[in-house]
This record gives structure tokens, sequence and C-alpha cells, in this order.
């Protein structure tokens, strides 16, 4: 007994690439029997087997409905445009990574009734791959050439080539395919050159470029020894600067200290009292060491003129002096005259 068929190649599992077209095909053939009409239906079966089956497109009473699905909206549509001529395939444009899934297509016809499951898996290609160099460029030292894709599915397999000078990779390399890292070990100047990466998956490749370039080893000792010299340079000059200010500060210190600051270590005056007290004891002294010869000059000045301890001081303060009691030289063995030499009384008075 023949019956509904459904005839396209049973493709298990389909790889496409993100952004491209993608045909899930689904072809069958009809018997006399199948006279029920026409009804084609293409579902997304979810991961989860707790969800239900999410209609993607639809054919039914001779109409096609394509609004069940709305991430796929404008990005699905029928082969052919009448699927009653047998062909119900489905093509999906633009890809994403997220149209990946199970799809199922069922035709019916009463009694026929055939059904067929495509696994789409959508693959982002290899993009923004980088090439960077890991070490010192110098002679002797081990370099590590490094080669990565900032997008790009699973798995993702890294070649290196050098594209100048000898076309070959030196011989002291070694490269990890699955990491992108070609370690090229005591590299020499031979080594210098570009080298082009190529980042690859089951969908597509892309590709980027380094330039080595191998030196002799720098001169730190020197570099180092300058920077030292360097610094002990800038910290002289520094702490110069800073005397300089510190010294300029303590001269306008002492300067207003000067100006402005009263001095407390400076003795007062001497008052006139004890000029007179000098006056007289000096004069007392020359009394009694005075010859005849020059006692004429002496007893010519005037008592007037010698100064008072009690001019200055108020009254009832005036001191009480006792009776002189110094002795008058023999003059008469000298030769002289003699001569009296006042005294003061206890009331003041002179004698």
């Amino acid at each position: 007994t023949r019956s509904l068929t459904i005839t396209s190649v049973e493709q298990p599992m389909v790889e496409k690439a993100q952004g491209d077209k993608v045909t899930l095909p689904c072809t069958f053939v009809l018997s006399e029997e199948d006279e029920g009409p026409l009804d084609i239906e293409w579902v997304l079966i979810p991961a989860d087997n707790q969800k239900k089956e999410q209609i993607i497109i639809m054919y039914a009473v001779d109409r096609i409905y394509n609004h069940y699905y709305a991430a796929m909206t404008g990005r699905m549509q029928f082969t052919n445009p009448d699927p009653r001529s047998g062909d119900g395939s489905l093509d999906i444009l633009n890809l994403k990574a997220a149209d990946t899934g199970t799809y199922q297509c069922k035709v019916k016809k009463a009694p026929g009734v055939q059904s067929q499951k495509i696994q789409l898996t959508v693959l982002v290609k290899p993009a923004r791959t980088k090439c960077s160099i890991e070490g010192s460029q110098e002679i002797g030292k081990d370099v590590t050439l490094k080669c990565a894709s900032q997008e790009g599915s699973p798995l993702l397999s890294y070649d290196w080539r050098r594209v100048s000078g000898r076309q070959e990779l030196p011989a002291t390399s070694t490269l990890n395919k699955n990491t992108g890292e070609l370690l090229l070990k005591n590299a020499s100047q031979d080594y210098s050159g570009t080298y082009h990466c190529v980042a690859s998956n089951r969908v597509g490749t892309d590709e980027c470029s380094v330039e080595l370039n191998v030196t002799p080893p720098i001169n730190t000792a020197g570099i180092i020894a300058g920077a030292i010299i360097g610094t002990l340079l800038g910290l002289s000059v520094l702490a110069f600067l800073v005397f300089c200010c510190c010294k300029k500060h303590r001269e306008k210190k002492y300067e207003k200290e000067v100006h402005h600051d009263i001095r407390e270590d400076v003795p007062p005056p001497k008052s006139r009292s004890s000029t007179a007290r000098s006056y007289i004891g000096s004069n007392r002294s020359s009394l009694g060491s005075m010859s005849p010869s020059n006692m004429e000059g002496y007893t010519k000045t005037p008592y007037s003129q010698v100064p008072s301890e009690d001019f200055e001081r108020p009254p009832g303060q005036n001191p009480t002096f006792a009776p002189s009691k110094v002795a008058a030289p023999n003059l008469s063995r000298m030769g002289a005259v003699p001569v009296m030499i006042p005294a003061q009384s206890k009331d003041g008075s002179i004698v």
C-alpha cells in the first residue's frame, strides 16, 4: 500500500556560520490514498523536554502562516512558495548563534503522516584576532609569539608561519595549536622578521601579523649608574634649595625681632644720686691726699658746684649723716696752713 513519503536525504546535523543562509530540506511524495488536506509544519524542539515545541512556520488550507516565532520573523520562508508541489524545505536567513537547535518537518495528508528531524548548529567564525610578543626581544632570550581571537566558536585552531626571510619557522620553535602560542628559545638575530598567524574553526578563518626584531642586550649597568647619579644630583639640588629657603627665613625673622622686640637684657641708666655719691666720695678721697701746694686750688671750689644727693629725693627721705670724724693732717710739720673741712650736723646744717 502506498502512502505519503519524505524523499529528502536525511541530514542529522547541519553546521553553518553565523550570518550565513541555510536550507533545511523536506521534500515529499503523496499517494493516491492521501485524500485529506495538506498540512506542513516546521517546529523547534527545545533542549528541555519539559518545554513545548515551538511552531516556526506552517502551511495549511492553501495558506502560509509565519508569525508564530518572533525570533525569526522576517528571516525564514518556505524554499518553494507553493509547498503543494512536494517541496516543504525551509530557508533561514542571516543565521544567529541562538538559532542553534533541533528542527522537525511534519507533513500531513490524511491518512498519511511523516516527519524528519535535523540538528542545526550555528558556529561563529574567528574574528578580531590579535597577535602579540611576550618576553624580551634580546639575543639569547626566550620569546613567545601569541595569537588569540576575541570571537569564534570552539574548537579554534591556530597556526603560525614566517612570511619574511626564511619561510620556515626557527628550529628551536614550539607551536601550541590550541592556545596559539609560538615559543622561540634562545633567540638570535636570524629569528627577526614578520610572523603570520591564522585562526580557524569549521566555518571560517581570521588572520593577524606581528614583527619580531631581535637585538643585542642593552647595557643595563650604564643605565642604572646614570639613573643613580641623576637621582643624587637631583637630591643635592633639592637640599641646597631647602637650605637657602631656611636661611632666608631665619634672616627675615631675626630682622623682625631686632626692629620690633624690646631688649630686656639692657641695664637701666644710673640715677643722679649715685652720681652725686661718686662725686663726693672722689673729692673726699682727694682731700686726704692733698698737699699744701694743691690745697689752694681746691679751697676755691664752691660748694654750690657739688651735686646734691637730695635734690631728687622726695621730702622726708633725706638721709641723716653722722658728724664727720676726719682728722686734719698735721700740716704744721709740712709747713702748710691748716684748713678746716666742713662737716654736716644731724639737722643737716654745715658746721
